[in-house]
């Protein structure tokens, strides 16, 4: 798998923070507080412009989630 570098779309930096979050989607997960989006996020170091990339959740941790919730 090849690694891309990553530049700024708005101030051309290479340096960039990543972090993810969970989200809740459709009537049934808000109803019963499941987090069943998740994203990547993809901040630059430099002017903070964070772009977002939906990631895949398992059956299993959505599961997990509504029975802690």
């Amino acid at each position: 798998m090849q690694q891309q570098q990553y530049v700024c779309a708005k101030c051309g930096c290479r340096e960039y923070d990543s972090d993810q979050f969970q989200a809740t989607g459709g009537e049934f997960a808000k109803l019963f507080n499941v987090q069943n989006k998740k994203f990547i996020t993809v901040s630059c170091r430099d002017c903070g412009y964070t772009e977002l990339y939906r990631a895949q959740t398992s059956s299993g941790m959505n599961v997990l989630d509504f029975l802690v919730g």
